[in-house]
C-alpha cells in the first residue's frame, strides 16, 4: 500500500514538472512578461483595462480562481493589491493594500467576499498619479499566489467621458421610438447626473454590465413627426468629484422620413397670359425622401394627367385649371389649384448673363423677348451701348425670340452694376412696354490695399502696436503680414490685424490675396522714440530754471535787506544792487 502511495506521489510530482515545463514553453508573451518561468497559481477575472475620473472613485469588478491543493477556503483569506509590479518577494514597496489591515496606502476597500472568491474592490479619491498596472494577490495559510498573468491597467483621466445617445435607425413619422442617453459609470456609488433637452421626467437608472462595470442611463419615448427631422438631441453627463463636478455633452441630429408637406403650385408668369405664349408651372413640396410630382389639368372634360416632374411647360391655347400631386413612399399631398387665363399685357424681356463673372473676362450679355409676331418684333433697348444689332430667331418649337447682345470686358467697376432692358411691342393703337433689370456680381482681385498703424507716430519701446490691413476685393481676401529685415521679407502673421510689442524700429507691409490675385500695401514704419534722451533734456531744463530762480531770490533778498537798513541812501543802494545783478549774471 505504501509502495502504491509512493508511486502515485512520484507520478503526481512528475506531472507537475511536465505541466510547469509546458507552461514555460507555451506561455503567451504577455503572461511571460510578468510570470516569468512560473506557472500562474492564481487567475484573476477583471476587465483588462479600466478608466476612472480624477476626484472620483472606481469600483473594480474582480473574481479569482485557483485549483492549487494548498488553497483552503475555510482558512482566513487575505487579499493584497500591488501597484506597478508583481514580484511580492523582492518588491514589497509595490504593495498598496493588504486586507489584513497592515497596509492601505490608497484607502482601498475589498467589498467582495474573498471566501466566495469575490475580490471586488472600491478605489476612492483617484488622481492621475494612480494610473498604473495593478496585480492582485491571495494569501491563505500555506497558499500564497499572485495573479501575474492578469494585470489590470487603470488609467485616471482629468476629463469625463461623453455620454452616448442611442436612437433607432430608419426613423419615420408617426413611429413611436425610445431614445436612450447612457454614460459610463466607474463609480456606481456616485453615478453621473444625466440631463437632456427632452422632457426632464426621465428616470435615471444605473445598470450592471456583463463584465461587472456599470452604466447610467435615461430614456424617453417619443412619437415622431416631420418636425423632428433635423432636430438636435443633446445630453449632458455631470460627474460629482471632490471639490465640485465635471460635465460633458453629446449631441445627435434626428433624420426622420415623412410624407409630402406644404405642397404648392406656381406659374412663371403671374396674372393673364397671351394666347400662344409659353408658360411654366412649378410644383414644390417638403418631403423626405424627396417626392415625385404629377401634373393634372381640370377642364370641362374632367381631370387629365398632363405631365410628370416638378416643372410643366405649355403653350397657352385656352384657359384651364391645373394642380400637382407630390408623392413618396410615406404618402402624397395635392397642391391648391392655379388658373391660366389669357392676358393683354406684354412679356418682360429676359437678360442672360454668364455665371461666375470675373474681372478681365470678356462676356456676352443678351437681352431677349418673346416674339409672338415675328413680322412685328419688339424693339429692345438697354443702358449698355446702343449699337447692339437686333435679331429675331426661330426656336426649336417653332416660336420666335428677339434679342440684342453686347460683349463687355469686365472690371471691378462692373460689380453691382444694374443692366436694364426694355421691350416695346407695337400694337394697334400704340406701344406696350415691359422692362427687366439684373445686377452684375463680378469677382475681382484685391484693390486699394493699404496698411495702417495704431498708435500713429513715434511709439515708446515696449508699447503694443496694432497694424491693420484693408483691401477691396471679391471674394473677400485673406491677409498676410510681412516684416522687412536685412535678410529680406519674413511672414510674421496671418489675418487682417497684427498686434505685437514693439522693441525696435521695424518695417512692415501686408498682402491681400484671393483666388484672383494679390496686392501689396505700402510699407509702414514702426518708429521708436528715444524716451531717455527726452527725459534727460527735460531734467537739464528744470535744473537751469532752478538755478536761475535761486539766484534771483538771493539777489532780491540781499537788495531788500540793504534797503531796509539804510533808507536814506536809496540812490547808492540801487547802484549797488544793479552792480550785484550784473556781477551775478556775468
Amino acid at each position: 500500500m505504501k509502495v502504491n502511495q509512493s508511486l502515485m506521489a512520484a507520478l503526481t510530482e512528475n506531472m507537475l514538472i511536465v505541466n510547469m515545463l509546458l507552461s514555460v514553453f507555451f506561455l503567451p508573451g504577455a503572461l511571460a512578461d510578468y510570470c516569468g518561468p512560473n506557472i500562474p497559481a492564481l487567475r484573476i477575472t477583471t476587465p483588462n483595462k479600466m478608466e476612472a475620473l480624477t476626484g472620483s472613485c472606481l469600483q473594480i469588478p474582480c473574481t479569482y480562481e485557483t485549483y492549487h491543493p494548498t488553497y483552503n477556503s475555510s482558512k482566513t483569506i487575505y487579499g493584497i493589491w500591488m501597484k506597478g509590479g508583481v514580484n511580492f518577494g523582492t518588491d514589497r514597496d509595490k504593495v498598496i493594500f493588504n486586507s489584513s489591515g497592515l497596509i492601505n496606502s490608497y484607502s482601498l476597500n475589498i467589498t467582495g467576499n474573498l471566501k466566495e472568491k469575490n475580490c471586488t474592490t472600491l478605489f476612492p479619491n483617484l488622481t492621475t498619479s494612480h494610473t498604473d498596472k495593478y496585480f492582485f494577490r491571495v494569501e491563505n495559510g500555506d497558499y500564497m499566489a499572485s495573479g501575474c498573468a492578469d494585470p489590470l491597467q487603470i488609467t485616471v483621466k482629468d476629463s469625463p467621458w461623453s455620454p452616448s445617445i442611442n436612437v433607432p435607425s430608419d426613423l419615420k413619422e408617426h413611429q413611436s421610438v425610445t431614445v436612450t442617453c447612457s454614460a459610463f459609470t466607474p463609480c456606481p456609488q456616485s453615478p453621473p447626473e444625466l440631463t437632456w433637452n427632452l422632457q426632464q421626467d426621465s428616470l435615471r437608472q444605473t445598470e450592471k454590465n456583463t463584465n461587472g462595470t456599470f452604466t447610467t442611463k435615461i430614456q424617453k419615448n417619443i412619437t415622431l413627426s416631420d418636425t423632428h427631422d433635423g432636430h438636435n438631441i443633446s445630453c449632458s453627463a455631470r460627474y460629482l468629484v471632490i471639490g465640485g463636478n465635471k460635465t460633458t455633452e453629446t449631441e445627435v441630429t434626428l433624420s426622420v422620413s415623412y410624407a409630402p408637406r406644404n405642397t404648392s403650385a406656381s406659374i412663371s408668369t403671374s396674372g393673364l397670359v397671351s394666347a400662344g405664349s409659353r408658360v411654366e408651372l412649378n410644383c414644390s413640396s417638403r418631403a423626405k425622401p424627396p417626392p415625385s410630382f404629377t401634373w393634372f389639368r381640370n377642364n370641362k372634360d374632367g381631370v387629365t394627367n398632363v405631365s410628370m416632374g416638378p416643372v410643366y411647360g405649355l403653350n397657352v391655347t385656352e384657359e384651364g385649371e391645373f394642380y400637382c400631386v407630390a408623392k413618396n413612399d410615406l404618402g402624397n399631398e395635392t397642391s391648391s389649384r392655379i388658373c391660366v387665363s389669357i392676358k393683354d399685357s406684354p412679356w418682360s424681356p429676359s437678360i442672360n448673363v454668364p455665371s461666375d463673372l470675373k474681372e478681365h473676362q470678356s462676356v456676352t450679355v443678351t437681352c431677349s423677348a418673346f416674339t409672338p409676331c415675328p413680322q412685328s418684333p419688339p424693339e429692345l433697348t438697354w443702358n449698355l451701348q446702343q449699337d447692339s444689332l437686333r435679331q429675331t430667331e426661330k426656336n426649336t418649337n417653332g416660336t420666335f425670340t428677339t434679342k440684342i447682345q453686347e460683349n463687355i470686358t469686365l472690371s471691378d467697376t462692373h460689380d453691382g452694376y444694374n443692366i436694364r432692358c426694355s421691350a416695346r411691342y407695337p400694337v394697334i393703337g400704340g406701344i406696350k412696354t415691359a422692362e427687366t433689370e439684373v445686377t452684375l456680381s463680378v469677382s475681382y482681385a484685391p484693390k486699394d490695399t493699404s496698411a495702417s498703424i495704431s498708435p500713429s507716430g513715434l511709439v515708446s519701446a515696449g508699447t503694443w502696436v496694432e497694424l491693420s490691413c484693408s483691401s477691396r476685393a471679391k471674394p473677400p481676401p485673406s491677409f498676410t503680414w510681412l516684416w522687412i529685415s536685412k535678410h529680406g521679407a519674413t511672414n510674421v502673421s496671418v489675418g487682417q490685424v497684427y498686434k505685437f510689442n514693439s522693441t525696435e524700429e521695424e518695417k512692415f507691409y501686408c498682402v491681400a490675396t484671393n483666388d484672383l490675385g494679390q496686392q501689396k500695401s505700402s510699407v509702414i514704419l514702426v518708429d521708436i522714440k528715444d524716451d531717455q534722451s527726452s527725459e534727460f533734456q527735460i531734467l537739464n531744463i528744470l535744473k537751469i530754471l532752478g538755478i536761475v530762480l535761486l539766484c534771483t531770490s538771493i539777489i532780491i533778498f540781499e537788495w531788500w535787506f540793504r534797503f531796509s537798513k539804510k533808507p536814506k541812501k536809496k540812490t547808492e543802494e540801487l547802484i549797488y544792487v544793479n552792480n550785484m545783478v550784473m556781477t551775478k549774471a556775468s
